[in-house]
């Protein structure tokens, strides 16, 4: 079976709730939001709940998109990119941030944000979190700050692989990968994770797992998904430099 397709996904999730007793099902639309109505339909079938993090450029055009996804019984977040948008302005980006966030919750209930990688920005928008405290506008979870990766294994299909974080620029957890590797809980395709988490003795059970895919990378096999698949190599290509270049600038 093709990786990355919709009946990839069901079978993905079917062997997360037979074998997994701590989860955490995040998503970040950063394209096509309405791809995004289809992986929540899937869920909402399977008595699945997750957390769907929505860019501000989508909060207009698609509100019907986020309202119904929230109807399925899925959770809203704020995926915030302020300071890429402010240019690195602290200040003005926790005020986009805060007018951001309203506009949302204008729309549904919001009590959770996840900031967008931006891989192309020089700026990492969870440096607002320096100078202000995202806790105190109503916010009461912020994965990439408030889950403990010492007892939680972060998994991403960032870069369409579930070993992205080789050529990502911010959608990893720099200080654990390493750990994890030594740990053998590094996995490339869906279906390493399915025969990991089948296994009982597999080391991935000593931990709680927080996943995170996009939904516009999972669709049925055809023209569509190949193209995807096309667009996603060269984009990694492209951040594989940016990283090399990030890790030479340090050295």
């Amino acid at each position: 079976m093709h990786d990355f397709t919709i009946d990839q996904y069901i079978l993905f999730v079917k062997s997360l709730q037979e074998n997994v007793k701590s989860l955490t099902l995040i998503h970040d639309v950063d394209l096509r939001p309405e791809f995004a109505v289809r992986i929540a339909g899937v869920e909402a079938e399977m008595g699945v709940r997750a957390t769907y993090y929505f860019r501000s450029m989508h909060f207009r055009s698609h509100a019907e998109t986020i309202k119904a996804i929230v109807a399925m019984g899925h959770e809203a977040g704020y995926h915030y990119e302020s300071l890429t948008t402010c240019k690195g302005d602290i200040e003005a980006a926790y005020k986009d941030f805060c007018r951001n966030l309203e506009t949302l919750r204008g729309l549904v209930p919001v009590r959770t944000a996840c900031a967008h990688g931006s891989p192309r920005s020089p700026w990492n928008s969870q440096s607002i979190w320096n100078q202000h405290d995202i806790h105190e506008l109503g916010i009461d979870y912020e994965p990439m700050m408030d889950t403990d990766f010492s007892k939680t294994l972060y998994l991403t299909d960032t870069g369409r692989r579930w070993d992205g974080y080789r050529v990502s620029v911010r959608d990893k957890v720099p200080q654990y990968q390493e750990q994890w590797e030594r740990e053998g809980l590094v996995f490339h395709t869906t279906e390493d994770i399915i025969h990991a988490i089948s296994d009982i003795q597999h080391p991935i059970h000593h931990k709680g797992l927080l996943i995170n895919t996009h939904p516009q990378r999972w669709m049925p096999f055809g023209a569509q998904w190949v193209v995807e698949a096309g667009a996603q190599w060269w984009k990694n290509q492209a951040k594989r430099l940016l990283v090399l270049r990030a890790e030479s600038s340090r050295s």
